[in-house]
């Protein structure tokens, strides 16, 4: 591959990605934390509402969701979505509803002494989840978010599919170009790998800090203990015989 192929087409396709990546996963944040909050609202309403949204976006494809999005939307509202937007609200939208379950399982995971510490300490329920809730479960929802946002990376390939110039689509187009299928693809799956590490180090780097400022110290490493030598074990038994 050219060095041509690879400044023309290939960086800008991987910054596409990554702006895909990054204001999807803004998107999906808002959704899975209004969602989220809202499955444990008091009000059945509220948690009905919650409970639906988050079946039909888990039910449906992000793929199909893209496409009704950017070919269906357009003659019933009268304006076009540009491309790249599209992809981001389908995205958001599809990955918002699995991290509103994240979100769930994680505030509902919070002890209840903790919720009956704030009800008597009179704080309103938006200062208990403020306060108490939202410190405490947000470094267990850490762990489930980075495979997330980390599925979420991957599943930005499916925007070339709309012509969208992301690193796969630039892959496609070198192929075309050099017909070198395995060298582009293989350095393609480096490329996603790559951005998935550093995707998977800096949500840790997030969790060890989120769990100091609630006071949680990481957990030591576990010693292997050594395993002495047979030999020399048996050596030293026989010089103690010996001296005996």
């Amino acid at each position: 591959m050219t060095a041509g192929l690879w400044q023309n087409w290939v960086l800008p396709g991987i910054w596409i990605t990554v702006q895909l990546t990054l204001y999807s996963a803004a998107l999906a944040a808002v959704v899975a934390f209004g969602v989220g909050m809202a499955r444990t609202h008091r009000s059945r309403p509220v948690r009905f509402l919650a409970g639906f949204y988050t079946e039909v976006f888990r039910g449906t494809s992000a793929l199909v969701l893209m496409f009704w999005l950017f070919f269906v939307l357009p003659p019933l509202m009268g304006w076009q979505l540009v491309p790249m937007w599209a992809a981001v609200l389908a995205l958001g939208l599809s990955y918002g509803a699995y991290g509103a379950e994240i979100v769930r399982g994680a505030l509902g995971a919070v002890a209840p002494a903790q919720r009956e510490a704030g009800v008597a300490l009179s704080f309103s329920p938006w200062q208990r989840m403020r306060l108490i809730l939202l410190p405490q479960a947000v470094p267990e929802m850490i762990p489930s978010f980075c495979n997330l946002l980390v599925e979420l990376l991957k599943g930005t390939a499916l925007v070339s599919l709309l012509g969208v110039g992301d690193v796969s689509f630039a892959a496609y187009l070198v192929r075309l170009a050099t017909q070198e299928s395995a060298q582009i693809y293989t350095i393609t799956l480096v490329i996603y790998f790559v951005l998935a590490f550093l995707i998977t180090r800096s949500m840790k780097a997030l969790e060890r800090r989120t769990k100091a400022n609630i006071g949680i110290r990481p957990e030591p490493r576990p010693r292997i203990p050594r395993q002495k030598d047979k030999r020399a074990g048996v050596s030293g038994a026989l010089a103690e015989g010996d001296l005996r």
